[in-house]
């Protein structure tokens, strides 16, 4: 299927697709801020989503090829890195048993540098309180200003479904003020 001209990065997409590697690289720069976005907002860290955001680029090496503009570039985009941040999160989990036999090398990884405070603070403040699948609608409807339907596709759920999410979010944000919990 081909790029909707509605897409504002039809032209530098079409570019990209046909092995223009400037066009790939401004594509990466054009939504390099995106991708590490979202990733903090789903990881919590800045040091994962330098981590996320690094990975997805190396995949879209790998997948632009494989865009068939059913849907917009930015949420197909967002797809992948969905997808990028829920492999970290499975990764980390196959892998805890090992770390804590090995958590002697603990003092060897990288600490949260002094950003992280700030930003985690504002995490655990509403957003971090939800259930994952809460948490996950929305960041992607409220933090990436997708649609409902553009965070339905990605999420693999009914559109009725990120509607319904959303509703809930709201009714347990204001059920509860902020800072008491």
């Amino acid at each position: 299927m081909p790029i909707g001209d509605d897409d504002p990065d039809a032209d530098v997409l079409a570019a990209a697709l046909s092995g223009n590697s400037r066009a790939f690289e401004a594509l990466l720069r054009r939504h390099y801020d995106r991708i590490y976005g979202l990733a903090w907002q789903l990881t919590g860290s800045r040091a994962d989503a330098d981590d996320v955001a690094q990975d997805v680029c190396c995949i879209l090496v790998e997948k632009l090829g494989s865009f068939q503009g059913r849907a917009k570039f930015t949420t197909w985009l967002c797809g992948i890195v969905f997808n990028a941040c829920r492999d970290l999160r499975r990764r980390r989990r196959s892998l805890r048993g090992l770390a804590e036999r090995f958590a002697v090398m603990a003092s060897l990884a990288r600490g949260p540098d002094g950003r992280d405070l700030h930003d985690a603070m504002w995490i655990k403040s509403a957003i971090a309180r939800l259930k994952p699948v809460y948490r996950e609608t929305a960041v992607l409807v409220a933090g990436q200003q997708l649609t409902h339907a553009e965070a339905a596709e990605i999420l693999g759920v009914a559109e009725t479904t990120i509607s319904w999410r959303m509703h809930e979010i709201r009714r347990q944000l204001t059920a509860e003020p902020l800072g008491e919990g």
